[in-house]
């Protein structure tokens, strides 16, 4: 009995396979994922949690939408390159500020710079225009099948969506013979003041959930679903004030506690309170492990007026700096219909 568990333990020792072979299997199963830029600039696997930190304004949610249309977008499509995953989103809002409008512009204008870049010359001239313009209008119609949308009003409708996602991604793979691949939430602290409310929520039970609770129930249910389906998940979040930050508007409220001159008041600049806010961590410890990735955002629009050379409507510029993993970069970059451009 002895000779044979040594004989069983030094088969599974035994090497079966070279490093190589080992890196191959290892990313053909979680290969890194192109997003659209800043968010290429660190590799993303299934599993990764990427959290999409700053202000109002620094384009989140447009990195949100831009994410979005990558992944349901297919790599190729009747003979037209895409360069897209072709596989199912799953969009949960929290804020109530989905713009289906703006993704369905976005979408549009993939699908039209792809069909700028035809397999062969004779393709737009077998093709007529009705016949093209029927193919667009198929290929979006196909997108949006892979588009998954949930709105939530409180945290206990979030808890109840996170349980359900195995049973829906189980149910799309049925019917698309694809599973949810990237899992978008916008925002995680949306229902902060009110789960910090002074009368918690009263479950059936008698039983109360703290912010702190309601935030780990929201982790494990996460992590959950990760283990039974590894997904990639981009989650935005934008700043609170909470105790000990004095912000622009406290100076507006005419109260003895914030009375100061006018100099002063002036020299306190928008910048600075979004800059203070936006360093603030308000969620648990238990969210902070959970993430693996965090860039953060910066809206720089009202200080830089760049112009578009091909039009003459401002743009809208940002700045993104990857916290961790620290890439020690700072990028300017505005974000268009076609797109994000980096400013040199």
């Amino acid at each position: 009995m002895a000779g044979d568990a040594g004989c069983g333990a030094r088969e599974w020792l035994a090497v079966d396979e070279t490093a190589a072979a080992f890196l191959s299997r290892s990313l053909s199963t979680r290969p890194p994922i192109l997003l659209p830029p800043p968010l290429h600039r660190a590799p993303l696997r299934p599993g990764n949690v990427v959290e999409i930190a700053g202000p109002s304004n620094s384009g989140k949610s447009q990195l949100l939408l831009m994410a979005a249309v990558q992944c349901i977008l297919p790599k190729e499509w009747e003979g037209v390159y895409f360069g897209g995953l072709g596989k199912a989103v799953m969009y949960i809002d929290l804020d109530c500020r989905f713009d289906v409008l703006r993704l369905a512009q976005i979408l549009r204008k993939r699908i039209t710079q792809g069909c700028a870049h035809p397999p062969s010359e004779d393709f737009e001239k077998d093709v007529s225009k009705d016949k093209f313009h029927s193919f667009q209008d198929a290929l979006f119609s196909d997108c949006m099948k892979r588009f998954l949308y949930v709105r939530c009003y409180n945290s206990s409708e979030l808890i109840a969506a996170l349980k359900s996602l195995n049973s829906q991604s189980e149910a799309r793979s049925k019917v698309l013979g694809i599973g949810i691949y990237f899992l978008l939430l916008d925002s995680i602290g949306a229902f902060y003041w009110i789960d910090r409310a002074p009368q918690p929520t009263t479950e059936s039970k008698g039983t109360t959930l703290s912010f702190q609770s309601i935030t780990e129930n929201v982790v494990q249910e996460i992590r959950k679903f990760l283990q039974l389906q590894p997904v990639l998940l981009l989650v935005t979040k934008a700043p609170t004030y909470g105790e000990g930050i004095t912000t622009s508007n406290d100076f507006q409220r005419g109260s003895s506690k914030y009375v100061l001159d006018d100099s002063t008041a002036s020299r306190y600049s928008k910048r600075e309170e979004e800059k203070n806010s936006s360093c603030h961590e308000y969620m648990p410890s238990a969210w902070q492990t959970l993430v693996t990735h965090r860039i953060k955002l910066q809206d720089l629009a009202q200080e830089a007026g760049l112009s578009s050379e091909q039009d003459n409507d401002a743009l809208s510029v940002h700045t993104s700096e990857w916290v961790h993993p620290p890439l020690n970069t700072k990028e300017k970059f505005y974000i268009k219909d076609d797109g994000v451009g980096f400013i040199q």
